[in-house]
């Protein structure tokens, strides 16, 4: 634990930690959750106009915490800079950051040695492909929620994560996308596609399938 964190308690026996990571001369604030004896820790990167509060990342997280996972929901975006348009788009800076956080987490001694993943939505799900073809190995595992993984396309063939997209049948460009996208992977990869589903998996069952989706694959690959 570090100064300025805030332990709160959790309803589902993890530990959340209300806590803030410094990066480009800013700090972004985060919540940091971690059952006991946590077998793993996903990293999420939420999409543009999106914030660690977004309830869709928000209940994945949930599950993933249910499957002995631990999670950080952070703000990858300070709210100043989240109301310029072009920033929320600005792929480079959303990575830097979730890289910052990475680092961070990495620092941390109940962290640090921690099998990771990533879980990237949107163009979020950018940025956590282009920051596993960074840190390399370090990164195990690697999920993209309806993701704009097109805009990682130049560091696709970096990635060494076992890597998930999760797209929504009826959201046909990014599923289009993600098809291009995934010939470009040269890791353990494999496209899921939910029935129906548009850009933002509203319908019933859905993002329950996302979830469960997304549990299963880091169960698998972070060990």
């Amino acid at each position: 634990m570090t100064v300025g964190d805030v332990v709160t308690p959790s309803m589902t026996d993890r530990t959340v930690t209300r806590v803030r990571i410094r990066a480009d001369g800013v700090e972004l604030e985060g919540e940091l959750a971690l059952p006991e004896a946590a077998t793993g820790l996903v990293v999420f990167a939420h999409g543009s106009g999106s914030s660690r509060k977004s309830p869709r990342n928000g209940y994945v997280a949930e599950v993933l915490g249910e499957h002995g996972l631990g999670t950080l929901l952070f703000d990858l975006l300070t709210e100043e800079e989240d109301r310029t348009y072009e920033t929320r788009f600005d792929i480079d800076l959303l990575t830097t950051r979730l890289l910052a956080a990475t680092a961070w987490l990495r620092r941390r001694d109940e962290t640090r040695g921690l099998p990771l993943g990533y879980f990237g939505s949107s163009t979020g799900a950018a940025a956590a492909l282009r920051a596993a073809a960074e840190r390399g190995d370090d990164v195990g595992a690697v999920v993209s929620r309806g993701g704009r993984v097109d805009l990682a396309s130049d560091r696709l063939p970096e990635v060494r994560s076992p890597t998930l997209f999760i797209v929504g049948g009826a959201d046909a460009d990014v599923l289009e996308l993600n098809r291009t996208a995934l010939r470009e992977l040269t890791c353990t990869k494999e496209l899921t596609v939910i029935e129906g589903a548009g850009h933002l998996f509203e319908g019933p069952g859905e993002l329950d399938e996302v979830a469960t989706d997304a549990a299963t694959w880091f169960k698998r690959h972070l060990s």
